[in-house]
């Protein structure tokens, strides 16, 4: 009769974690799939933002990583990929292409000959900085427009969250693709 009680009792508790587990992967695929829908909109609102401008989303992120204190003296095209988390072969023709157009410059690193450092271009600074710059400061505006300081920190601090899970599993699976080569 005893153990009759105990399950019981452990088949709700097994059903409650049940529960929670499935309304966490419901609740997770909502949180992705909004993610998924927001970096889309980010994309083409943005890229309208600064389309006067003749930029795209993907220039404006090169263009505010180099015009960083960290990014001034120039960023090999591997540090700048890690830092925009896109792959060196989608940078590549995007860096081509900005560097056609004045924005950027490319030379050989003095430190390693083999690397090439990525530089924005005088013009490419005038631009960011009087043009593009106060028209994303505006469309920041206009999308955070019911948004407290402190919703944004908030918004931040998970994002971070998020994306350090993610790095993580992304250097996991490098390590474990490396460890098989």
């Amino acid at each position: 009769m005893r153990r009759q009680g105990l399950d019981h009792q452990e088949k709700p508790v097994r059903n409650t974690k049940q529960k929670i587990d499935k309304t966490k992967l419901d609740l997770a695929n909502r949180l992705f799939f909004k993610l998924y829908q927001c970096s889309n909109m980010l994309h083409k609102t943005g890229s309208r933002a600064v389309e006067e401008e003749g930029l795209t989303t993907q220039q404006w992120a090169v263009l505010g990583a180099l015009s960083r204190d960290e990014g001034s003296a120039g960023m090999s095209v591997g540090d700048l990929a890690r830092y925009l988390m896109v792959s060196r072969q989608n940078l590549s023709g995007l860096i081509s292409r900005m560097e056609r157009d004045g924005h950027l410059t490319t030379a050989a690193d003095d430190r390693d000959r083999r690397s090439r450092l990525v530089r924005i271009s005088d013009s490419g600074r005038k631009l960011w900085l009087q043009k593009a710059t106060p028209k994303i400061n505006a469309y920041y505006e206009d999308v955070l427009t019911d948004f407290s300081v402190n919703d944004v920190t908030h918004a931040l601090h998970y994002l971070l969250k998020l994306l350090d899970n993610m790095k993580r599993i992304d250097d996991a699976a490098r390590d474990a693709s490396d460890a098989a080569e």
